[in-house]
């Protein structure tokens, strides 16, 4: 299941986005406020009377343009609007370059607690940076048991049952110079544009479980070149222990996906066996999906000259 995404307001006063020396001048008592859409908003159109325009849980930024137009609206228009604008799903407010808040608007937040924040930044960049920093944070996520690794430049995600020999494979990967980014745990999440972005949670970050050794760095083992920091996942292996009553795929014309995230994602079943070169076999695997990718089924193509081949073997009869 997806973790919830969810962001406090507090979490921008964090120090992530401590650059943006972002300093809370009221509704302390609401730092609680539940931010739940990634893209912040500016107010003007709401300011103008357009109160359809805000839309719900996001970040309002304030600038010098919003300021402005606020300073010459009459006084009981622009108290109308800031009691129309507050009572909408906001959960905060922030106010750019440094700017003073008009005061009627700033006392009205404090009545009823809304946060309202200030930075010195300018709106383009604390837009930018409080974008990326929710985008980051909201998109769905979810918590794989597995390994991943970059093998010959693809997001490799090993998984399967415990002693399936998943974090054993992945070590002989790395000692012929691909690259792990998560083991045991690994934290997947979903951008917009579909992208499975896959990596690893301190502390276990660049460390590994091996069975009867314990627990490896693999960067001071192996160097800089043997970790990565995330991958996005382009194919998914499972690896099963061997079944003789199973009917395994020979041919590969079968083409599965597995799905994370409700996006679905190349997939194959290797069983394990004993004497199987398994790390080998992961290897072979990458490479005809990369061959796939560039438009070369080898499976179709072997069935293509198969089928030719006894098409004119019959029409020689």
């Amino acid at each position: 299941m997806p973790d919830s995404a969810i962001v406090e307001v507090r979490e921008l006063l964090g120090e992530e986005l401590s650059d943006l020396e972002i300093r809370v001048l009221c509704g302390a008592g609401k730092l609680g406020n539940r931010i739940t859409n990634p893209r912040v908003q500016k107010p003007g159109l709401a300011f103008a009377g357009y109160y359809e325009y805000i839309k719900p849980g996001r970040v309002q930024i304030i600038g010098e343009s919003e300021m402005e137009f606020l300073k010459r609206l009459p006084l009981t228009l622009r108290a109308e609007r800031y009691e129309k604008i507050i009572n909408l799903d906001i959960p905060v407010f922030i106010i750019t370059k440094g700017l003073e808040p008009e005061p009627s608007f700033l006392a009205r937040c404090r009545e009823i607690d809304l946060p309202v924040l200030s930075s010195k930044a300018l709106s383009s960049s604390l837009i930018k940076r409080v974008s990326y920093f929710l985008e980051e944070h909201l998109v769905p996520s979810t918590r794989v048991h597995g390994v991943l690794l970059d093998v010959y430049g693809l997001g490799v995600l090993l998984i399967g049952s415990s002693g399936a020999g998943k974090s054993e494979t992945a070590l002989d990967l790395i000692t012929r110079g691909h690259s792990l980014v998560a083991d045991d745990r690994v934290w997947i999440k979903r951008y917009p544009n579909g992208e499975l972005l896959g990596t690893c949670d301190e502390p276990l970050r660049h460390h590994m479980e091996l069975r009867g050794i314990g627990i490896i760095n693999v960067q001071d083992l192996f160097g800089l070149a043997a970790v990565r920091e995330r991958k996005p996942i382009d194919l998914v292996i499972e690896l099963e222990h061997w079944d003789e009553t199973k009917a395994y795929d020979r041919l590969g014309l079968d083409e599965t996906v597995h799905e994370i995230l409700d996006t679905p994602c190349p997939y194959l079943k290797l069983p394990v066996a004993l004497g199987r070169n398994v790390s080998n076999l992961v290897e072979i695997a990458v490479r005809n999906h990369v061959l796939k990718l560039q438009g070369h089924h080898s499976a179709r193509e072997f069935t293509r000259k198969l089928e030719a081949k006894m098409a004119r073997e019959r029409s020689k009869e």
